[in-house]
This record gives C-alpha cells, structure tokens and sequence, in this order.
C-alpha cells in the first residue's frame, strides 16, 4: 500500500473540459453511498475506486497510524473472502488493484476490463461490512506497516524533517500528527484497536464509489444497488468534528541537522485556507501564485530572481496544496549554492517574495500559465485514473461534484489582484514555520 501525502499540489489534477464534465454522473443509494460515474470509452477499461471519508486527521488519541493500519487489514479475509483472495482475483483477471491512506480519506481501486466490474466490485462490497481479521493477522501486518514506516521516514532525513514541521505548523489540528503515526505508537496497535476504528467509519453511508472509463451509468447503478444497495448503513458512522486551529500568534523556527543531506536548505510553510465547498477562489489564487512563484525551475519568480539573475541558489520553489478538509499550507525553499549561509539564503528568499509583492504579476507569464493548464486538462483526459481520484478526493474533502467541475472557470477567472491580495493574506511570519536543514550540525559559540 502506498500513503497519499502530496507535499506539493500538483496542476495536472484539475480539469477544463465542458465536455468531460457532461459526462459524469452522479447519484446516491438509499443507504447513504454516493456515486459517482466518469464515461471514457477510449479503452475496454474500468477503474473502480471505493473513497472512505475518514483518514489520519480522524483518529483517536494515542492511536496514530491507525487508519492507515486498517488498509493494510483490508486485504485481509472478509465473510465470503479468504486473506488475500481479492488481490489475487484481480491479478489473475489481468487487473491490478491498490490502496491509500490520506488526512482526509482511505481508498480502495481496482483497474482492470470494464467486463471484470462487477466482479470487483462484489468483493470490493464484501470487505464494506464484512472485514473479519484475526488474531494472527495484527503483529505480521503491524511489522510490515513499522518497516514501511522505517523505508519511508525514519531511512530518509527530508522525511522526518518533514514531520517536525507538520508537527510545529499546527498547534492544535490533527494534520499534525504523520498518516503512517509516530513509531513508538505504531508498536502498539491491536486488534481492538482495528476492529473500533473500522465499526466506527465504514459503512456506505461513510463511502464514495467512483467508477471512471468504459462503464454506463445504468449499468453501475443497476450493479451498486445490487451489491452495494443491500448494505444496511453503518449506524456508529457520525459526521466529522474536528477540533479548531486556534489562532496563530508567534513564528515557529526550526534548526535540523543530519550527514544524509545532501544540500542545506531553507524552507517555510505558512498556514492557509483550503478549496471550499461553492468558495474555491481563493484556492484558485494560492494555486496560481505557487505557480508563478515557483512552479517552473527556469521560468517561475523566485527561479529568475534567486537562480538566474543572482545565481545564489542551486534551487528554489513554491508549493501549495489547496485540496483539504481544514486549513493547509503554503510553502517555500530555497537551496542556496555552496558556501552561502541559510541566514543569507532567507534574506535573499525574503527580498526575492518582497520585490514581487512590488512588482507584481507579468501579465503574459500568467496567461502562459493558464494556458499550460488548459492544455495539461486535455491530456488528463486519457487518464481515468486521475479522473477517478479527482472525484473522489474531492468529495472526501468536503468539495461537491459542481464544485470539481467549476475548478477550471474559476481557475481560469484569477486576476493579478486576485494573486497579490491572496499572497498578503497568507505570508503572515505569525502563522509560518521556517526550517533550517543542515548537513552538519551549527556550530555555536
């Protein structure tokens, strides 16, 4: 299984095309489950995706990692299946299938031939409420997610530099807390454990079915209800509450160090708003101003400024990941060429972010950056993988089916003063957290 933690947000999930937005279909079942179906005929082939509306961020205390435990348990044996029968049918039916935890969301997809659907989906409903683990199950499964966790995190510095920032950035949230949990918490899940957190979530009234490629919308309907439908809702499922971030009142400054760096670096996350439901557009800005900050290694502003015309930095960036429940962040970095101080790559970093506030948004640049966009919209669409994800992240994340089609007008609506009044409402030095990364440690006097 793999973790969907995106540190940057990535333009090629969005989409423009009126005419692939005619072609979604949406529905819910008398149990709660929603549906959506996403038609591309151009190959015999379907991808069917059940989304959970429940990830890391819903946890319960001291439990971390728990979420994402469960997905790993879930291909384990269910009333009718046997451990590992799932996967198993699906490889041999010339498919492939996978699974992934997020703050946010847990999914489950198959892709294989639009004829196979409702076999995987069958299976797909046995595990929905019929998740039978045993004891022997827990340690052999909890030891694969430790060592995943050892690849992963503790085998990579930037990793677990990583975590401490997400740690510092939110003084409350759970989003502070990693999707594959803090180690010494991991050692300690049980069963008791798997089976709470699965009786608590899922059930199809907690659920998103998405079904993109080769399929008719009738036909997935007429099969949900048939193998879906007959689900009774999951009674202990409640709507999310989670906790507030309170105000942020004082920057938050770490220092880093490890030999496995390969080059220091500065980096800052600064905390912002999300994509909301019917109010995307200043999600639409921070993702335009991320881009033309630092989303082209040789074109973006903070590239030109602090690479090019300087020649300071061996890279620098911008990143920003609006698709999220609650509030996110926004980030920047810069890596100074050899021989420049940290403290000096974030004064240049500083004036580099200070002389754009000034100078603003070239007008061409912009409009460039639309257009790639656009045109990166029309090749995703041969890809119903990546259709199926953006609904059903979207929709786990609080968005509707109308607000995912009407990300691309609203994209394509951002004006330079949409950028610049978006950029002085999220570099606030109070809500940010800046990281100095070193391969040495300093050396103080």
């Amino acid at each position: 299984m793999r973790i969907a933690a995106a540190l940057v947000a990535s333009l090629f999930g969005f989409s423009l095309s009126p005419v692939w937005a005619t072609e979604v279909t949406s529905f819910e079942l008398n149990n709660g489950m929603e549906v959506v179906v996403v038609e591309n005929r151009r190959a015999p082939v379907v991808v069917h995706m059940v989304w959970y509306k429940v990830g890391a961020a819903d946890e319960p205390p001291g439990k971390s990692g728990i979420a994402h435990f469960l997905e790993h348990l879930m291909f384990k044996g269910t009333d009718e299946l046997a451990s590992g029968e799932l996967s198993e049918t699906v490889n041999r039916n010339g498919g492939s299938d996978n699974a992934f935890t997020a703050q946010d969301y847990t999914g489950y997809f198959q892709r294989i031939a639009s004829d196979r659907l409702e076999l995987v989906m069958q299976m797909e409903a046995s595990r929905m409420d019929g998740l039978r683990l045993v004891p022997e199950d827990i340690g052999t499964e909890r030891d694969v997610v430790i060592e995943e966790r050892n690849q992963r995190v503790e085998n990579d510095p930037g990793a677990l530099f990583n975590e401490q920032m997400r740690a510092a950035q939110y003084l409350n949230h759970p989003y502070s807390i990693p999707i594959i949990g803090w180690k010494h918490e991991a050692h300690s899940l049980t069963l008791e454990d798997a089976n709470a957190f699965y009786e608590a979530h899922y059930g199809p009234n907690n659920a998103v079915l998405v079904v993109a490629g080769d399929a008719d919308p009738e036909e997935v309907r007429l099969l949900a209800e048939k193998h879906y439908g007959v689900i009774p809702p999951n009674p202990n499922v409640v709507e999310r509450d989670r906790v507030d971030e309170p105000p942020q009142l004082a920057e938050r400054r770490l220092s880093y160090s490890d030999p496995r760096i390969g080059n220091d670096y500065v980096v800052r996350s600064y905390l912002a708003p999300e994509r909301d439901a019917d109010a995307q557009e200043e999600a639409a800005a921070l993702t335009l101003l991320a881009e033309v900050l630092g989303g082209s290694p040789t074109t973006s502003v903070l590239a030109r400024k602090l690479q090019f015309e300087t020649q300071s930095s061996v890279y620098a960036g911008a990143w920003y990941s609006g698709q999220s429940l609650d509030d996110t962040t926004f980030g920047l970095v810069n890596v100074p060429v050899p021989g420049t101080s940290l403290e000096d790559a974030e004064a240049a970093l500083d004036k580099a972010v200070t002389e754009f506030l000034e100078e603003g948004v070239d007008a061409d640049k912009l409009e460039r950056i639309k257009t790639q966009i656009r045109a990166s919209e029309i090749y995703a669409l041969d890809n119903i993988s990546g259709l199926a994800n953006r609904y059903g992240s979207g929709l786990t994340s609080g968005l509707t089916v109308e607000d995912i089609q009407a990300w691309p007008d609203v994209l394509q609506a951002v004006t330079e003063e949409d950028i610049l009044a978006a950029a002085r409402r999220v570099f606030d030095r109070r809500q940010a957290v800046t990281g100095f990364v070193r391969t040495a440690e300093e050396v103080t006097q």
